[in-house]
């Protein structure tokens, strides 16, 4: 059942000299019940400002258009009035950046049940209650309510805005770099409770991410983001065997192999800034596949698989593709082997030896 569906999603932010910038272009993809989405690209590439606009909370600089609908009913079209309902009932999130995200002269027990209290769900003691079942589903322990953010250990502080964000019940959660700044063990425990609350509970989860290696692993579906759009979605298996546009597969190629002989190999120079016109393909300037129809002609995407599409003119070239693709296929595997995809085991084995917008 699919949950949440994104059609041509649009933002733009007015800049303060006059000018605008158009960070997310052209959004499409959606999500069904149970399902994780990873959405991959470097910093300034739209991941962030794309998951912030689907929860209504942009600043009013920013402009938003297209169409996001929530079991079928857009949400976007009826602004804040209608978003509000939805938020941290339907759908939820985790922001980036624990300390920023908690209010640092509230109890941690406060917050955690502050969604229940401004959607009428439950107060009181039925509230507390609540709040120490949240702590508990996250595995910490209910003495931690009366502590404020700044005695908490960074692993749970993102805990607690993990239970924060689950405590009204969503169906639906973004997830904007939950793991950033925690050791590989803490990332082990937060990434294999949010797989258990999907299989187990329906949650359907979009996952915002640098790490190919936690994404590869972790997530049914990988949509790639170039210069404020999608530029390939597709199953993970699929995208990670056999990427087909060339910004996947360099991404790939950088990604550090920790079993293998190769380096990582950079990607030269940056994304493109959005507050000029762009002309062509956006990554032409650093793709090393680059040939003419790239110069003056935008790719859409296209399917280019089951359930897989990219935005690329050389898949017009099937045999030049698929050479291309085989390539990286070595790194790929070597993604699995230091993160082996069994979901019912930790993600990360105990023993296993710039864009003006200014927003992710």
């Amino acid at each position: 059942m699919t949950i949440l569906e994104v059609r041509d999603l649009q933002v733009w932010f007015d800049l303060p000299g006059g000018g605008e910038v158009h960070a997310v272009q052209r959004l499409n993809f959606a999500l069904e019940a149970g399902q994780r989405l990873g959405l991959v690209g470097e910093s300034g590439c739209g991941k962030s400002t794309a998951v912030l606009a689907l929860m209504g909370l942009l600043p009013p600089t920013a402009s938003v258009a297209g169409h996001v609908l929530l079991d079928g009913t857009d949400i976007l079209a009826g602004g804040e009035e209608t978003m509000r309902s939805h938020r941290w009932s339907d759908m939820a999130m985790v922001f980036q950046g624990t300390m920023s995200a908690l209010n640092p002269v509230q109890t941690v027990g406060a917050q955690i049940i502050e969604p229940l209290r401004v959607h009428g769900l439950s107060a009181g003691p039925k509230a507390r209650a609540r709040g120490l079942e949240l702590l508990d589903m996250v595995g910490l322990p209910g003495a931690l309510a009366a502590r404020y953010p700044h005695e908490l250990s960074g692993g749970q502080r993102q805990r607690v805005c993990l239970a924060m964000a689950l405590a009204c019940r969503p169906r639906l959660l973004f997830a904007d770099e939950p793991t950033t700044a925690l050791d590989v063990m803490v990332q082990a425990q937060i990434l294999q409770l949010l797989i258990d609350l999907t299989s187990q509970e329906g949650l359907a989860l979009v996952l915002v991410t640098h790490d190919l290696a936690v994404v590869s692993q972790f997530c049914e579906r990988i949509a790639i983001m170039y210069a404020g759009e999608i530029v390939e979605n597709g199953p993970a298996e699929d995208l990670v065997d056999r990427p087909r546009h060339p910004y996947t597969r360099r991404l790939f190629a950088a990604t550090l192999d920790l079993y293998g002989d190769e380096s990582p190999q950079s990607i030269h120079g940056t994304p493109p800034r959005l507050d000029q016109p762009l002309s062509g393909c956006p990554f032409r300037p650093r793709c090393d596949r680059a040939f003419d129809p790239c110069q003056g002609e935008r790719p859409a995407l296209a399917v280019v698989g089951d359930r897989h599409v990219a935005a690329c003119h050389r898949n017009r070239d099937t045999d030049s593709d698929a050479a291309a693709a085989s390539s990286s296929g070595h790194r790929a595997d070597d993604l699995r082997s230091a993160h082996p995809a069994q979901s019912s085991t930790p993600i990360v084995q105990p023993d296993a030896n710039g864009h003006s917008c200014g927003s992710d």
